[in-house]
């Protein structure tokens, strides 16, 4: 497993830098202006379609269905299942790309209620979101086919194909702007284009895998495709929960001065970083594992592998989480702080990111203790703690931001996904499924040693390389602070037994049997 999660962490952690590059890119030309907002909102609203259909209920149920099926039928069998329900998904999402494009102010005066009356973020966020819309049908497509590949335990493909999401927006606003009505429209053509390529792409290495993917071909409701739908059922109650979470941020961002959103947004995609190389590696690694695992009955390893998963996102998270709170100001600063992102918007979004960076462990650890019940064919346990999260995340939202402003939408949503780790992880233990070995319970506090002597020598460092008045000097000191914050954790995770670099390198040169 740790060879998967190396790979997918790998590739997500180029997406991420190309991902950096194009935030500061679209940070120097946008700032945290109206034309930001609106964009962001035109951005987030295909997401919260493709997070909802695509990656995580569809995969919590397609994936295993998928990997058992490939394991235990061969692949003619799994062919026709991915097939069936890539031509079920064209047909429904390209009803819901319709609808929404034709109702997207109806949509919007729900979504951000704030922006309505406004004589320029109203109508340039409908503009924008009708561009950006298609992007749910490409990029939920490529959600499938990825998790084909993945259930075939073939990741660099599915982990590399975001990479063009970052080059194509950032060649969209560099070379689009000049022929277009604002560099918010370019970014959204961008968006567009982008999804199309990754389809393209992905079809094209499932097929050089041997698993040709017809995404418009005739569907047929077999008795594996009922069983997937059936399982999506929970699934997608579970994930229109997370996604209400989201959303509930959207709407009381859009309440707030202008800015909220773009603050929010910024501080987000530094959060996103361990997230997305760390947590999405290791869920997108261990559910095929998992999986096949437990289908073999192979129990003993299952145990072994989510106690790895745990042990592997800590490792990461932790230093990530307490790096983002002691540096805010020379991480927000050195990355975005130039042309139309001025001081003031760099110190709202440092304190944004302080209070993403309490909950960055627990949303880390949620990507390694869900697919403990996904591997199981359990897609419900994770709706009914959903539930209970997202009454907690709005109470939270709607009291918090009376005092801290678009920082309480940030703790709110920190606060709540704690609640989600702790109700998930006990529900596991409670099960069975889900035992602490010696070997996690002797690394964890040495490795909170290790991330906390780190943020000791960060703090110290703080003050000698901040602050820089000229913005490229600000980012050389950042890489050196970042440079000698891993240098300092990982050299006392090592010595003090927090974690053996050694066998972790020895298991990835490992030759797969």
């Amino acid at each position: 497993m740790l060879r998967s999660v190396a790979t997918v962490g790998a590739w997500t952690m180029a997406s991420r830098i190309l991902g950096f590059a194009r935030d500061m890119l679209i940070a120097a030309k946008l700032g945290a202006t109206p034309m930001a907002d609106a964009f962001f909102v035109a951005l987030r609203l295909p997401n919260l379609f493709r997070q909802l259909f695509g990656e995580g209920a569809f995969n919590a149920a397609f994936v295993p269905a998928f990997a058992g099926s490939y394991a235990l039928d061969g692949p003619r069998a799994a062919r026709a299942l991915a097939n069936s329900l890539a031509a079920l998904m064209s047909l429904f999402l390209s009803g819901i790309v319709i609808l929404g494009i034709v109702f997207m102010p109806q949509l919007l005066y729900v979504l951000a209620p704030g922006f309505h009356g406004e004589s320029l973020r109203f109508p340039l966020t409908v503009e924008l979101t009708r561009i950006t819309f298609p992007y749910l049908l490409f990029i939920c497509l490529a959600a499938l086919v990825s998790g084909v590949l993945n259930g075939m335990n073939r990741f660099s493909a599915a982990a590399a194909a975001p990479i063009l999401f970052n080059l194509v927006s950032m060649a969209a606003l560099l070379g689009l702007t000049p022929f277009v009505a604002t560099p918010a429209h370019a970014l959204a053509w961008g968006v567009t284009a982008s999804g199309l390529l990754q389809l393209l792409m992905l079809i094209a290495a499932a097929r050089m895998a041997g698993m040709a993917v017809t995404p418009f071909a005739r569907p047929r409701l077999t008795k594996e495709v009922r069983t997937v739908l059936r399982r999506m059922g929970p699934g997608l109650v579970g994930a229109g929960i997370t996604q209400v979470n989201l959303a509930i941020g959207i709407i009381i961002a859009s309440l707030l001065p202008e800015g909220a959103v773009s603050f929010l947004y910024y501080a987000d995609r530094i959060s996103q970083l361990p997230l997305g190389v760390i947590g999405a590696a290791v869920g997108t690694a261990l559910l095929p594992v998992l999986s096949a695992q437990l289908r073999t009955g192979k129990r003993l390893a299952a145990h072994r592998s989510q106690n790895r998963a745990i042990e592997l996102t800590l490792a990461f998270a932790l230093p990530a989480a307490l790096a983002m709170a002691v540096v805010p100001g020379p991480i927000i600063s050195a990355l975005f702080e130039r042309g139309a992102f001025d001081s003031r918007a760099a110190a709202a979004t440092a304190a944004a990111l302080v209070a993403y960076a309490a909950g960055l462990p627990a949303f880390v650890l949620v990507k390694a203790l869900t697919p403990g019940f996904f591997a199981r064919g359990d897609t419900a346990t994770p709706v009914k703690v959903g539930l209970a999260v997202v009454a907690l995340n709005l109470v939270l939202n709607l009291t918090l931001t009376r005092w801290l402003g678009h920082v309480g939408i940030a703790l709110g949503t920190s606060v709540a996904s704690w609640v989600n780790v702790v109700l998930l992880a006990w529900l596991l233990v409670r099960r069975g499924r889900l035992v602490l070995d010696r070997r996690l319970r002797r690394a964890v506090p040495r490795l909170l040693a290790a991330a906390l002597a780190m943020a000791a020598l960060l703090l110290a460092l703080q003050a000698l390389l901040f602050p820089q008045p000229d913005p490229w000097l600000r980012l050389g000191a950042l890489v050196v602070l970042i440079s000698a914050g891993m240098a300092a954790y990982f050299g006392t995770a090592q010595a003090i037994g927090g974690l053996d670099l050694r066998v972790a390198l020895r298991e990835l040169r490992r030759r797969r049997t």
